[in-house]
């Protein structure tokens, strides 16, 4: 049986920025023009949290059963390891869907019911990426949904549940947010080419293979800096994003200077940190809007 620890490193805390970092985006947003609701804020962060917890454990549950993580580098994985039963793995991630269906539908309630489709299609999302017959992450679409899902609907969400509409500034928000989110899991997918290519998993990183899913890696952690500075043009404390550049060019060396294996979870636990300062910054220069 798995302890209060294993079950913590099972729902992958390096990657809960990635749910963090969209709906501080779409709230800065929201702020900007005005029309900031703290509680909708944080119940869009309940979805968030819920289903990145939810689909790391159905990534748990489903790469286990296939054996995909048989020869992982990476943090141990309940099924793979035998820490846990299939079934129990299972559970947590549909509780977890579930507490993001309940916060996703009371925001819902309160703003437009059409979200409730959005909802349904985040959770087949969160499931369909190592579930099902044909999981899209198995055939190198995983950055595709990830920029989608913890980008773009992630941030135009939250500032439309606060606002009541769509604003363009949401849509370009999304685009930093996205990719920094494609980023996490573009090294995390560069740790596992060797054993993901043993297992069939054709991952984005196992199509392009080493040298350029290095280059995409640096693409999708500096683009972001650059998106804001486009940004700065109608809100210019946006440029504030300049004083996480430290933090992105760490990670960045070791990525060009060959780091593998163990030295790329360093790498992934850097790059969540780069997006959460970058999030939380980029928030607070689009909510000053005078």
């Amino acid at each position: 049986m798995a302890d209060a620890r294993e079950w913590l490193a099972g729902t992958r805390p390096r990657t809960l920025p990635a749910a963090v970092v969209p709906v501080a985006i779409g709230s800065g947003v929201a702020f900007g023009y005005d029309k900031f609701s703290w509680w909708r804020a944080l119940l869009a962060l309940v979805v968030a949290l819920a289903l990145q917890v939810g689909v790391n454990f159905a990534n748990d549950y489903s790469d286990g059963m296939r054996g995909s993580d048989a020869q992982r580098v990476g943090p141990v994985r309940l099924v793979a390891a035998g820490l846990a039963p299939p079934r129990q793995v299972i559970w947590a991630a549909f509780s977890s869907f579930f507490v993001a269906g309940v916060a996703g539908l009371a925001l819902a309630a309160v703003t437009a019911w059409w979200l409730v489709a959005v909802g349904v299609a985040c959770v087949a999302a969160a499931w369909f990426y190592t579930g099902g017959p044909r999981p899209y992450g198995y055939h190198g679409l995983g950055e595709v949904f990830v920029f989608a899902f913890f980008g773009v609907v992630a941030v135009v969400g939250t500032a439309y549940v606060q606002m009541g509409r769509f604003s363009w500034l949401g849509l370009a928000a999304s685009v930093p947010a996205g990719l920094l989110a494609c980023a996490l899991l573009m090294v995390n997918n560069l740790r596992d080419i060797p054993g993901d290519t043993l297992a069939g998993k054709r991952t984005l990183a196992v199509r392009l293979g080493d040298a350029r899913s290095r280059v995409a890696y640096v693409l999708t952690v500096l683009l972001p800096f650059c998106c804001a500075a486009l940004i700065a043009i109608y809100r210019p404390f946006a440029l504030l994003v300049a004083i996480t550049l430290p933090l992105a060019l760490v990670p960045v060396r070791s990525v060009r200077a060959g780091a593998s294996g163990p030295a790329l979870i360093k790498v992934l636990g850097q790059t969540g940190r780069l997006q959460l300062a970058f999030g939380i910054v980029f928030a607070i220069g689009l909510a000053v809007h005078r």
